[in-house]
């Protein structure tokens, strides 16, 4: 399926917050950063308190009186105590697809992961702790983070427009995906000020509505912009649907596709509509996708894992069937982002 590219060239760097062996090296939210231009994905692409309680009760003691005999301390009658009501476990609200919220009004239920984990250390993390309104993402959070802004998306029905589209409440990033002016409004945030590596582990908590004509498509993306050298999606698909992975063969270019990896694509056991964490494991002729930790693919052929830098690009654009409805607008909401070096 086509799939086109577009150098990007950073607005600014943005200093990142590193998160070295277990550690941070600057800063308390580990990271904000990253801008810049990817392909797109696979199929589609080619398709063109605690209250520590110390009693406070003493016991009385007798007061001295005239009376040569002291009064006893009355002991006190033992009541049978009320019994306590079984906690009520909070239900997180489910945000129906298509409600077109502005504001966050479900929060993810699962902590960000800080430190490393055997076999990988952790670079960078973002757990959108600051807000940004509408039209203030990039002077919050960098020009690096809030990625593409002004290109056609993939298929060209879209515009990548992270003031229009990207803001923080709640501790989430939310996408606000809408036409406006005319044309699709999407966004790609790019992680780790635009820094790339060869191998990682990927980690992200989202959810999104169902939105016919829009996609996304998170992905590892080269550094060099050569398509050529590779690419590694992960999760791709229609807004609200099941998605799947996908790895993008070395050297396969030829006349605008490439050959991607598993030929046949398992998808999610689920849809996107929930909230879910979705990891890439990349390593030396190995690609393991997963979801709230289940394996749900893997790459086939160890020829088809990329070996060069990646930068990791969180891809929201138009599907390759035309331009979306005006009518259409939804959101994607991204809890956590965490990324690791492989250490082999």
């Amino acid at each position: 399926m086509l799939r086109r590219r577009a150098a990007v060239v950073a607005a600014a760097t943005v200093a990142g917050l590193v998160l070295c062996g277990g550690a941070l090296s600057t800063g308390a939210v580990i990271a904000e950063s990253k801008g810049s231009q990817r392909g797109s994905s696979s199929d589609s692409r080619n398709a063109s308190s605690s209250k520590s309680w110390k009693s406070s009760w003493q016991p009385t003691r007798a007061t001295a009186t005239a009376t040569p005999t002291p009064t006893p301390t009355p002991v006190p009658t033992a009541t049978a105590a009320a019994p306590t009501a079984a906690p009520t476990v909070p239900q997180t609200p489910h945000l129906e697809p298509g409600d077109g919220v502005t504001k966050v009004e479900v929060q993810a239920d699962s902590t960000m992961p800080v430190g490393d984990l055997i076999g990988w250390s952790q670079v960078w993390a973002q757990d959108f702790t600051t807000a940004a309104p509408l039209g203030q993402f990039g002077s919050v959070y960098g020009e690096a983070l809030k990625g593409y802004d002004g290109f056609s998306d993939t298929f060209g029905n879209g515009i990548y427009s992270p003031e229009k589209v990207l803001s923080v409440s709640g501790g989430l990033l939310d996408y606000y995906i809408h036409t406006a002016d005319g044309a699709p409004r999407v966004a790609a945030p790019v992680a780790n000020d635009y820094e790339g590596q060869t191998y990682g582990r990927y980690s992200i908590r989202f959810r999104s509505d169902v939105m016919p004509g829009y996609k996304m498509a998170f992905l590892l993306w080269p550094s060099s912009d050569d398509w050529n050298e590779g690419e590694i999606d992960f999760p791709e698909g229609n807004l609200g649907e099941k998605l799947y992975g996908a790895s993008a063969k070395a050297g396969s270019y030829t006349n605008g596709r490439m050959t991607f990896d598993p030929p046949v694509h398992s998808f999610t056991p689920t849809d996107s509509t929930d909230w879910h964490t979705a990891t890439t494991e990349w390593t030396p002729g190995s690609v393991k996708w997963y979801w709230d930790g289940v394996l749900v693919g893997e790459t086939t052929d160890p020829a088809a894992v990329p070996t060069t830098d990646m930068r990791w690009t969180l891809q929201a654009e138009t599907t390759s069937d035309g331009v979306p409805d005006p009518s259409v607008s939804g959101h994607i909401q991204i809890d956590w982002m965490v990324q690791y070096e492989y250490e082999g």
